[in-house]
C-alpha cells in the first residue's frame, strides 16, 4: 500500500519542508533555504547561533567562509578558529591572514600552536627535523634535543614547564 499523508501532513507546510525544496528564505529553529536565519540555519547563506551553510555568520559556524566567535571551514574569522585560511585571536590552520598579535612559533609542519589563557603563552617548541630542534635548543639556551613521537624537541630533556616567549615587562 503506498504512503499517502493525511490532512493535516498537507495542510502543516513544516511537515512537508522535510525532504523538500528549501526556500529561498527561511527562518526558524533550523530552516532550510538558500537564505536561513535561525537557531541552527542550514542554506547557502545562514545566519544564526550555529549556522551551516556555504556562507555562516553566527556564535557557532561551520561552512567555507565562516564569521564566527567559534569556526571551522575554509576560510575563518573568529574569536577560535580552525581553517585553511583563519583570522582570529586563537587558532590554527595552514595561513593565517591576520587578527591579533598572540606569541605563536610555527614550526615546519605549517600549523600553529597557542595556549588559551592570559599568561605568557607556552609554546610547542616541535620540529620534523634533529637540526631544526637544535637551532632552536641554541636560542633557547639549552644543549641537546630529544625525541617527542615522530618529532623532535629542543634541549636534551624535556622541561617539566613549558619554555616561555619573553615579552615585554608591563607597566604596574
Amino acid at each position: 500500500m503506498p504512503f499517502s499523508p493525511s490532512q493535516s501532513e498537507q495542510a502543516d507546510p513544516a511537515q512537508r519542508a522535510c525532504g523538500g525544496r528549501p526556500k529561498r528564505l527561511a527562518i526558524g529553529i533550523a530552516p532550510l533555504g538558500l537564505v536561513s536565519i535561525g537557531i541552527v540555519p542550514m542554506g547557502v547563506v545562514s545566519i544564526g547561533v550555529v549556522p551551516m551553510g556555504v556562507l555562516s555568520i553566527g556564535a557557532v559556524g561551520m561552512g567555507l567562509v565562516n564569521l564566527c566567535v567559534v569556526g571551522m571551514g575554509v576560510v575563518v574569522a573568529g574569536v577560535s578558529v580552525m581553517g585553511v585560511w583563519w583570522a582570529g585571536v586563537e587558532g590554527m590552520g595552514i595561513k593565517r591572514l591576520a587578527g591579533g598579535t598572540s606569541p605563536v612559533e610555527p614550526h615546519s609542519a605549517g600549523h600553529l600552536h597557542r595556549s588559551g589563557s592570559d599568561r605568557p603563552a607556552a609554546t610547542l617548541f616541535a620540529y620534523p627535523t634533529q637540526a631544526e630542534a637544535l637551532r632552536k635548543a641554541e636560542e633557547l639556551g639549552c644543549s641537546g634535543v630529544h625525541a617527542m613521537g615522530s618529532l623532535w624537541m629542543p634541549c636534551a630533556e624535556h622541561p617539566s614547564t613549558p619554555p616561555v616567549l619573553e615579552r615585554p615587562a608591563s607597566p604596574p
